[in-house]
């Protein structure tokens, strides 16, 4: 399982991508068309044609890692295929990874705090 940290920013291709590319080719499409360099500390997930695959890539500080995971029954709840990225939070992306329905974990609303008199 795959846990990532809280602070680590993470975007989502909505378009599917072509699934037999590598680490490096993913990386690589992530800095030219998507604009979101994975060596410069971001995660960016991708989806293939069938809805029941992903690949994460994310530079870790020693080396480039790529997560591959595929769901046995179903698929995963993606966000709706249009030009770009998304953007997601850690606890989202794992509820995602988890097969989830991801856009029900929002971050909790903090009220801000009263002026000390």
């Amino acid at each position: 399982m795959l846990t990532p940290p809280a602070n680590l920013t993470i975007y989502v291709a909505t378009q599917p991508v072509d699934f037999r590319k590598g680490a490096e080719g993913l990386a690589l499409l992530a800095r030219e068309t998507l604009g979101h360099d994975p060596m410069k500390g971001v995660a960016v997930v991708f989806r293939a044609k069938r809805a029941d695959r992903v690949k994460i890539v994310v530079w870790d500080g020693s080396g480039l890692v790529m997560y591959w995971k595929r769901l046995d029954s179903n698929g995963f709840k993606w966000p709706p295929i249009v030009a770009g990225v998304m953007r997601m939070n850690a606890a989202q992306l794992s509820a995602l990874l988890a097969g989830m329905d991801w856009t029900r974990m929002h971050a909790p609303r903090i009220p801000q705090p009263k002026a000390l008199a």
